[in-house]
């Protein structure tokens, strides 16, 4: 109870029973395991709804071992010499293995093999 609720009645204190609160409060443990399984049903599809959401503007790149793709310069670069004037994009690289989906090994044309993995996000393909 707030202190503001002792001075003005409001309609908690005024239809507080004690023998009714007993009983409500013994209902409310026999009820606890339903109110968790409903719980859990509004938590799963909440995560569904996320997902949907989350799936619809997700951008797919399907890059197989051989395809030609460009990187992020900037990424390639962090510390950012190359000035305003550089180009955004450094290739193009050969994907030499796919890790894992959209985690991949680049290679040079000449056959030398990039020493980091590259994410998909950062790469595009390169066209000929």
């Amino acid at each position: 109870m707030i202190p503001v609720e002792i001075g003005v009645h409001s309609p908690r204190v005024v239809h507080f029973n004690e023998a009714n609160n007993e009983e409500w409060l013994r209902n409310l443990l026999d009820l606890v395991e339903e109110h968790r399984d409903k719980a859990t049903i509004r938590v799963a599809a909440y995560q569904q709804r996320v997902s949907r959401y989350y799936n619809k503007r997700a951008n797919p790149r399907p890059l197989r071992e051989g395809d030609l793709v460009l990187r992020n310069a900037a990424i390639a670069d962090p510390t950012g010499t190359g000035g305003n004037l550089s180009p955004n994009w450094e290739g193009p690289y050969k994907v030499k293995k796919m890790l894992r989906p959209g985690t991949f090994k680049l290679k040079t044309l000449g056959g030398r093999e990039i020493p980091r993995a590259w994410n998909a996000e950062h790469l595009r393909k390169y066209y000929q």
